[in-house]
């Protein structure tokens, strides 16, 4: 999985960089591509928290930080080198930054 997030001290896109509309055409063309979009701000986010058998609603998000998830992309690559290639070439790259974390399917095991 792909976290997409802003970052203050981002560059800006650069000449010939990918727009997000390139690069999501050339995973899908690829069959790389399964799954993503953009999330709202931070300020339209909930966050959610159980304490005994009390349900507690907190606005916006749990971390304090100039940083957001700004979206995510579900992708298939064979290892951690063709992931990172993905990311590399992904615009918020620059401009922000990806980070690529495994899914972990809950039956796993390990």
């Amino acid at each position: 999985m792909l976290f997409i997030c802003t970052d203050p001290d981002g560059e800006d896109a650069a000449p010939g960089d990918l727009t997000i509309e390139q690069w999501g055409a050339d995973l899908d063309a690829r069959g790389a591509w399964k799954h993503g979009d953009r999330l709202r701000p931070v300020e339209a986010a909930t966050t959610v928290r159980r304490r005994g058998d009390k349900v507690v609603l907190t606005d916006g998000p749990f971390a304090e930080t100039r940083e957001q998830i700004a979206g995510y992309d579900v992708i298939e690559a064979a290892d951690l080198d063709e992931a990172v290639a993905i990311a590399a070439a992904h615009p918020m790259a620059r401009v922000g930054r990806v980070e690529v974390r495994p899914v972990w399917p809950l039956d796993a095991g390990d």
